[in-house]
């Protein structure tokens, strides 16, 4: 025997080897190789990071630089048909820049708010603020009033800077009120590693520089700004920037623009299933949509009618400290727990008690872990690597983010305040939200703040804010519960004022349940778990029930006929 008939004999074993060892592990563990080829891409972006911090790139700023240096005609952001290029926003950012440049009582550090609604400018005061070394807080255009101001103290803002379109927000509020309570929106401070790091999302769904964004998210969210305009710079791609999102106009802006890529919020890709059918709704070059809060039937509806575009669904928490992603399009799933998992993040899901709303423990006093299939509280170890970094100016809240003293003394773990489970292939899926927030509209609820809110009216004794399921729709919808002041009577009209002059729209309650006691826990925290189940039916609920009608600008009696209308979707949330 030659050696040529040994080398072949030789590489035909090892060729059979590796197909058998491919084959024993697709059928050992199905997923394997996706596992894989997810964990070496993490390993190769994390490194990446690394590599660019050695060359001064510490920032989305640096980021943004080195995209005008290699390619300053392209085009970065597309406005209502107006092309602006890398190099057109550097110029137009560096004016914003000599703007305050010029104003001595600001320093690098200081925090500046800036409350605008999606428009270049936005994009042009945050790099041009960036570039001076200023701290910048996105505030959310819908808050007012109380919301609006305590998002400013809060942050300690020395300046804000107001779009033409807020401008109409800023009166008699910062006359009134002074400061705000713990149940407010709050100020997450993120690092510059973090937002690098969000910056590759697109990247990891296989993203390039060829790629058209289509963003419609408000651009003070994370999703928009961060993981679409920063995710655009990473790619060195193009993004088309809507003012608000339009469920009419999506298709046949993507196949204008030639859209590749697309954020979503769950609500996005609902209201577009409920467009009514045409010809031309396939005709586009959409390949990859990057979102979270998707529902597994709207999921699946999705892809029958809008044809085979690759969904991507991550979970994450602004300030928090653990991530998933679901990087196989597993419908329903936010992400992959494999054996590689340990060495990416340090988590764990404890048995949760809905009833007293807190974690179980065993008789030593510390928690369990729940089973495999079985929903858990998620909470993830804060560690150096994975660091919670809290709430700016607001050092109890960030306290309460923590749980400590979790399976040893002297642990902490990040609370993340939702029921996830494991399934039994190692997917990871949402169950639901606890805690003191509920999710509507794609914006996050604090009940505690509606709660203060409603309080304020002078035959309000006491309010017990909280999200009720609608057949429909994604998330939870606003319910307040209200014990009223002895000798006074629920007037629906001043309620109705009271909620537009102060809240936003989508914390506004729109319904109203009127109760003589209201239940609390042992330690006197206000029971929710049996007013959400309760939910809103008047067939079931014997206390008197409300509802918000915008038609007549008040709260109504909650009917049988109207309660069918509602779950009907004859009347719309």
């Amino acid at each position: 025997m030659n050696w040529c008939t040994m080398l072949y004999m030789w590489l035909s074993a090892l060729a059979a080897g590796a197909v058998m060892l491919y084959v024993s592990l697709k059928f050992l563990s199905p997923y394997f190789w996706e596992d894989l080829n997810y964990f070496m891409r993490r390993i190769r972006f994390k490194t990446r990071i690394t590599r660019r911090a050695s060359k001064g790139i510490h920032s989305l700023t640096d980021m943004f630089m080195l995209q005008v240096q290699k390619t300053p005609n392209k085009p970065f952001i597309i406005y209502e048909g107006n092309v602006h290029t890398y190099q057109d926003v550097d110029r137009r950012s560096n004016k914003v820049a000599q703007v305050f440049l010029r104003q001595e009582a600001l320093k690098k550090g200081d925090t500046i708010a800036l409350l605008m609604s999606n428009e270049p400018d936005f994009i042009h005061v945050w790099f041009g603020l960036a570039k001076l070394g200023f701290v910048i807080t996105f505030l959310n255009v819908n808050l007012h009033s109380r919301s609006l101001l305590h998002c400013v103290n809060t942050s300690a803002a020395k300046a804000l800077v107001i779009g033409a379109a807020q401008t109409s927000m800023i009166n008699t509020v910062l006359y009134i009120f002074t400061s705000g309570s713990t149940g407010f929106p709050k100020a997450a401070l993120i690092s510059h590693l973090k937002i690098l790091s969000v910056c590759l999302l697109f990247a990891q769904c296989g993203a390039a520089s060829q790629d058209i964004m289509y963003i419609t998210l408000p651009l003070y969210h994370i999703s928009a700004s961060l993981i679409g305009i920063g995710g655009c710079i990473e790619l060195g791609a193009t993004c088309v920037l809507k003012k608000k999102f339009s469920a009419s106009q999506f298709w046949s802006d993507c196949t204008k623009y030639n859209v590749t890529l697309f954020l979503y919020i769950g609500e996005i890709c609902r209201y577009l299933c409920h467009q009514p059918k045409n010809e031309g709704e396939r005709d586009h070059q959409v390949r990859i949509a990057l979102g979270n809060g998707l529902r597994p039937a709207v999921w699946e509806e999705f892809l029958m009618r809008f044809g085979p575009i690759r969904i991507f669904e991550f979970y994450g928490a602004t300030e928090g400290n653990i991530g998933f992603f679901n990087y196989v399009n597993k419908i329903g799933a936010v992400g992959r727990v494999s054996i590689f998992s340990k060495f990416l993040n340090s988590f764990e899901l404890l048995k949760y008690d809905v009833w007293k709303e807190e974690p179980v423990k065993d008789k030593h006093g510390w928690c369990v872990k729940s089973l495999k299939g079985e929903a858990g509280l998620l909470v993830a170890q804060v560690s150096p690597s994975t660091p919670f970094d809290g709430y700016a100016g607001n050092q109890e809240a960030s306290e309460r983010k923590l749980l400590r003293d979790v399976f040893v003394k002297g642990d902490v773990y990040f609370n993340t305040e939702d029921l996830m489970l494991i399934d039994q292939d190692g997917f990871v899926c949402f169950t639901d939200r606890v805690g003191d927030t509920f999710r509507w509209k794609g914006e996050n609820v604090a009940t505690l703040e509606v709660a203060e809110v409603l309080g304020m009216l002078d035959f309000v004794q006491e309010a017990n804010v909280y999200g009720v399921s609608v057949k429909g729709y994604e998330g939870r919808i606003g319910m307040a519960a209200i014990v009223l002041i002895s000798d006074q009577q629920f007037d629906g009209k001043r309620l109705y004022k009271h909620v537009m002059d102060f809240l936003p729209r989508y914390a506004q309650p729109r319904f109203v349940r009127i109760m003589e006691v209201m239940k609390t826990t042992t330690t006197f925290k206000h029971q929710k778990g049996h007013l959400v189940n309760e939910g809103f039916n008047p067939e079931i609920i014997s206390d008197p029930l409300y509802f918000l009608d915008e038609h007549v600008k008040s709260y109504i009696p909650l009917t049988k006929e109207i309660y069918r209308r509602v779950i009907t979707g004859q009347i719309r949330l």
